[in-house]
């Protein structure tokens, strides 16, 4: 039985663990997201053999919603980074194409080697194989901290616009696929329609982010913070609920309180801005949302190293499968970055883990649309093995930029002290 100050105790050391895991990744490189996963197999390795071995529990509920608002904070955090100016849009610009592009050929090869290993119609590989070329901002954004600030910003674009595109993605397979199954329960609707949806969704997320912020920037409360949180989580599940693109209204939020002077730059809009009360709503959404992520990520990977089979990763179909489509990853990403930035691709060709978003999307699959011989382990070997690639890529960058310091350092440019002539010397 699980006891209130067991559980208690437990968190508390889980979210201290978690604050030394991160600062041992920053040394590192290694994702702490890795360290969560193991600290959750061995609490499960301790709920099967020492404490509660005749009564197993089911922590998939909680899973599923620490997986939902872990979501919504981490985009949230991301679209509060996001500054829309003139200098940026061109690196916004390839940021997106590149997520785009990198999703449909990721998610195109993975189906095919997953409609060859089990059998499956075509559409629901690549209802599976969405998941899987997702990359993830919850893994991404926290260790490219240290990169150069272009190479940073690239990856702060690239993982959110890639978890974005890939829900969309992800919706309108499973939303085709229901209405071919369950045609009255589950209306369908070609992509005209589902484009048609998103635009509507962008739209109402502008409205309703305009009047959230007019509201809000006149609220003296102390709790006003964890009230607009809550506006935004009703919003996203009512979104989610009337079948909108629900993520959009997140990122539309965010984009428009990162980038107040703009959003707020013409007609009466620009009169009914109160600038410096608005601007401390941004600051301590900022701090919010980046303890918020933390909590959440923490508990969401930990939680996933406790439901995950081990015994999955023995299978030599799961090994083959997995890097097949892990080699087709960097495959894919290698021929995108040449053409589309050149030959300064590195580390940011091995920077693509999967994570939050493969796992929450993986565990949102319709029953009805489920494929009975699927083996799981793929997806802990997919996150696995991409995570541990970018971690070696990290560190081989860290010692390449730490040579180049040093050589730097070796060879500076020599000086001489300079006195400057007396007037009235004469030359020898």
């Amino acid at each position: 039985m699980l006891e209130p100050y067991n559980l208690l105790i437990e968190s508390s050391l889980i979210l201290l663990l978690s604050f030394v895991f991160g600062e041992i990744s920053k040394r590192t490189s290694v994702p702490s997201v890795l360290m969560l996963i193991v600290l959750g197999i061995l609490i499960k390795l301790g709920i099967d053999h020492i404490i509660i071995p005749q009564d197993p529990y089911d922590f998939f509920p909680y899973l599923e919603i620490l997986g939902i608002v872990g979501l919504i904070m981490i985009v949230l955090e991301a679209a509060l980074e996001l500054e829309l100016k003139p200098e940026k849009y061109i690196p916004i610009a390839k940021a997106f194409g590149i997520a785009a592009v990198g999703l449909i050929l990721s998610t195109w090869v993975a189906a095919e080697i997953l409609r060859y290993a089990f059998d499956m119609e075509i559409t629901k590989a690549w209802l599976y194989a969405t998941p899987l070329s997702i990359l993830s901002s919850a893994i991404i954004i926290p260790s490219v901290s240290e990169l150069r600030p272009d190479k940073k910003e690239f990856h702060i674009y690239e993982s959110t616009f890639s978890d974005i595109l890939g829900i969309i993605l992800f919706y309108f397979l499973s939303g085709k696929l229901l209405a071919e199954v369950d045609p009255i329960g589950h209306p369908g609707g070609g992509a005209v329609a589902y484009a048609g949806t998103i635009g509507l969704t962008v739209i109402l997320s502008l409205i309703a982010s305009y009047i959230i912020v007019l509201i809000f920037q006149n609220i003296k409360s102390h709790v006003k913070l964890f009230l607009l949180i809550a506006v935004l989580l009703l919003l996203y599940s009512v979104g989610k609920k009337m079948h909108l693109s629900s993520l959009i209204i997140i990122l539309v939020f965010g984009l428009l309180i990162a980038n107040m002077k703009l959003f707020f730059s013409w007609g009466p809009l620009k009169k009914m801005l109160k600038y410096k009360e608005a601007l401390h709503i941004y600051e301590g959404l900022h701090i919010i949302t980046m303890e918020t992520a933390f909590v959440v990520r923490t508990f969401f990977f930990v939680i996933f190293g406790i439901i995950i089979e081990l015994n999955t990763l023995a299978s030599m179909k799961v090994a083959a499968v997995s890097l097949g489509i892990i080699a087709s990853i960097y495959l894919i990403r290698y021929i995108i970055l040449r053409i589309m930035i050149g030959k300064d691709i590195l580390p940011q060709l091995f920077v693509a883990p999967r994570g939050l978003i493969t796992v929450l999307l993986f565990y949102a699959i319709p029953e009805e649309l489920s494929v009975a011989n699927f083996e799981k382990g793929i997806l802990l070997f997919i996150i696995i093995g991409t995570s541990l690639i970018m971690t070696f890529a990290m560190i081989s960058d860290k010692k390449r930029s730490g040579v180049a310091i040093k050589k730097a350092e070796r060879n500076m440019v020599g000086s001489e002290p300079w006195t400057a002539p007396t007037v009235g010397e004469k030359e020898d």
